[in-house]
């Protein structure tokens, strides 16, 4: 990092703190006057003032808002609401911070290492921005930029979220948060390590490779480092973009995704924790689809997706036993039988579309959120049998499933879910899950 880069980042992380703690802070009082001062306050106006803040910083605490929103159960609905508008736009970093980090990453002659490299951003997310560039050999790439000091800013916004978690919890005593902030926290640390990306990339590749109708990039490791991240360019339209398309492309886009997302998980334990609108691309010519950033990828232990499958059959069957030992498989301790019926409410609801055999949408929104009524039920009544602490793996299956089903949503997709779900789970062997696992992890050492 140049001179003026670290004066930057010293000064920028000072700012950083005040315009996190003043934000952060705020929340926390107005929820405190509320609870034990009677102070009313306007939670939908609040909320969009938190978005607002959390959209100008770029950063972790922009992609945990995002995160946070598709659990909803995690957050009131009015935040959860607001926070699903929370995208991953901010305004990209100027050309001379560009050429600062491209040098200090490949060296002074880092443009002669391209044919071509755009001065403009094509993408800006909450860590990083995408340019594009043609190499040498005359290949369309995607160069992934880490925006500088985002180790700090981790640390800075992780210690406000721990802050604002615990706040949250005397206000509302629902959801224990403790393992729910460990999991964000090392995801997120993670998703800063762009060779840890590059072999998870290398590894969905492999994962993926019989699924014809899923593309992953190819990771260019030769000008590839710890916080720059080269990848074949992948054309592709906005998925929102198809809306309006016939049922029969809706249904084959909203399949193509299903598969994208399923086949890793449910053949190696291994899931795409964010499902955010930026993160694929449809084909034009065979709706196929582009699946990009592994930044956040998460390896469960076979036996929770066991557990999984064995709540499945729990909710089938209506057998309480069963479903329990699923959920401790999962995590849960100590569960009495009032929250055991009150978990089954958020399962069966996210389980609905694979439990009824019959061509079906996959949900509806209400309030604008998908499951926001039910989740509101479920926190309600968590509420009243003394709470429930979340298990750290929960997170991104959560999030998976309600990012997913969001997005089935807006494709109006009708589909046979559980033919298609038990055709993937189908011959599933928690020992054979296990060793596939096992070859993967070891292959790509990840």
């Amino acid at each position: 990092m140049s001179n003026e880069d670290e004066q930057s980042s010293i000064g920028g992380r000072i700012a950083r703190y005040g315009r996190v703690s003043t934000t952060m802070a705020g929340l926390g009082a107005r929820l405190i006057g509320e609870k034990y001062l009677g102070i009313e306050i306007k939670r939908e106006e609040h909320a969009a003032q938190l978005t607002q803040a959390l959209g100008n910083l770029k950063g972790p605490l922009m992609k945990v808002g995002q995160i946070l929103s598709t659990i909803p159960e995690a957050l009131p609905a009015e935040y959860a609401q607001t926070f699903q508008q929370l995208q991953s736009n901010a305004p990209p970093m100027g050309w001379p911070f560009v050429k600062r980090r491209m040098k200090a990453e490949l060296g002074n002659d880092w443009q002669d290492r391209f044919a071509s490299f755009d001065k403009e951003a094509a993408a800006a997310a909450s860590l990083g921005q995408v340019h594009k560039a043609i190499t040498l050999d005359g290949k369309n790439i995607a160069c992934k930029l880490q925006y500088p000091d985002m180790q700090s800013a981790i640390e800075a916004d992780l210690k406000q979220l721990k802050l604002i978690f615990s706040i949250y919890e005397r206000y509302d005593k629902a959801i224990k948060t403790g393992d729910v902030h460990a999991e964000l926290a090392e995801r997120l640390k993670e998703e800063l390590d762009y060779k840890l990306e590059a072999k998870y990339t290398a590894l969905y590749k492999h994962m993926l490779r019989d699924e014809s109708n899923v593309h992953v990039p190819e990771i260019i490791n030769d000008i590839s480092t710890s916080r720059l991240i080269c990848s074949s360019w992948l054309e592709g339209n906005k998925i929102l973009g198809y809306k309006d398309a016939s049922q029969e492309d809706r249904n084959q886009i909203a399949m193509n995704m299903f598969r994208a997302w399923y086949v890793p998980f449910y053949h190696y334990g291994i899931i795409h924790g964010d499902p955010h609108l930026g993160n694929y691309s449809v084909r034009p010519d065979d709706l196929s689809i582009n699946l990009l950033d592994f930044g956040c990828v998460r390896i469960f232990p076979p036996k929770f997706v066991g557990g999984v499958i064995d709540l499945y059959r729990a909710l089938q069957e209506d057998d309480i036993e069963r479903a329990v030992h699923a959920y401790e498989t999962w995590g849960f301790e100590g569960l009495s039988t009032e929250q055991v019926e009150t978990l089954n409410i958020w399962a069966r609801f996210l389980y609905g579309p694979i439990l009824e055999d019959k061509v079906r949408p996959i949900g509806e929104v209400t309030n604008g959120v998908y499951g926001s009524e039910i989740a509101e039920k479920v926190h309600e009544k968590l509420r009243q049998v003394g709470g429930v602490k979340i298990p750290r793996e929960f997170v991104f299956m959560d999030r998976a499933a309600l990012g997913l089903g969001s997005v089935f949503l807006h494709l109006k997709a009708e589909i046979n879910w559980y033919e298609k779900f038990n055709e993937m789970i189908d011959g599933f062997d928690v020992a054979k899950l296990e060793q596939a696992q096992k070859e993967v992890l070891t292959k790509f050492e990840v």
